[in-house]
Formats: C-alpha cells, structure tokens, sequence
C-alpha cells in the first residue's frame, strides 16, 4: 500500500507539542492551519516565490484556507505535513495541504488553499509569471521521501 503522503513533494515533520492542546484534549483546530502554513512555506521557499518577492515584489498572498479535520490528534505524537499543487490558473494556484499522524498512522486533516501572485508595488494581482509556472510543473514531478517509508 502507497504511504498518504507519497505524492506530496513537499513533506515535513513536526511535533505535537502539550500546549498545542486545548481543554478538550486534543490538539486545538488552529494548529492544523499553522502546520499547513509551515509545509506551505516551505514549498514557496523551494519554488523560488520569497526570493522572486524581494526582487521584483511580485509574490504569493493566501486567498484561503480550508481544513477537514478526519481524527483528533494528542500529545505526543509527531505529524508528517504534505503539500502539492493541485490546480493552476492564470493568476492563482491550488494547494492541497495533507497532515499525517505518525502515532495513528492515519490522515489527521486535509485541506486546500488558493495562492494568489500579487504585486506588492501596486496592491494588485498578477499573472503567475512563467518561470515560476515552470518550477511548479518541475516540483509536481519531484517526490521527496523525508519521513516517508
């Protein structure tokens, strides 16, 4: 059987940490997003977009974020975060965010959020430019197995 995260370019490990739990017990809802925020960043960092950002300020803004919580997660456990680039548009991509437990060894949560290519400059959107369309094509082909079996 293929690992959940086997298609995800981009893959992570983080920790659950004790405070990251809330009354209930489990980790709190808002962490799920702060995990697909770090593996996000991480893949925007391999394709270049902070750097492209500092030099032309042009560069990716979050248009939104959704979560699909599967399974409550608790301390101590440590989760793989995956992402991967579902969808392009002329200004937009999609990314599909994936957490896994690796205590459950199950999905914890899923879910996908749209990156918009903006002009810092003039506050305005922009089309993806090609270059950057390119290393996301080059990244989609990649596999990266840091923490897969």
């Amino acid at each position: 059987m293929e690992h959940p995260l086997a298609d995800y370019p981009v893959v992570i490990e983080l920790p659950v940490v004790w405070g990251e739990m809330d009354a209930f017990g489990h980790v709190n809802n808002v962490v799920y997003f702060r995990w697909f925020e770090s593996v996000r960043i991480e893949a925007l960092r391999r394709l270049g977009t902070l750097a492209m950002k500092d030099e032309t300020g042009i560069g990716p803004i979050l248009a939104s974020l959704a979560c699909r919580f599967r399974i409550p997660l608790q301390y101590p456990d440590r989760v793989l975060a995956g992402v991967r680039i579902t969808d392009m548009g002329e200004d937009r991509f999609t990314m599909h965010h994936r957490v896994f437990s690796t205590t459950h060894q199950k999905v914890a949560a899923e879910g996908d959020g749209v990156i918009v290519m903006f002009d810092y400059r003039t506050n305005r959107k922009t089309p993806v430019p090609p270059d950057l369309r390119r290393r996301i094509r080059e990244l989609g082909d990649q596999r990266d197995g840091d923490g897969i079996d």
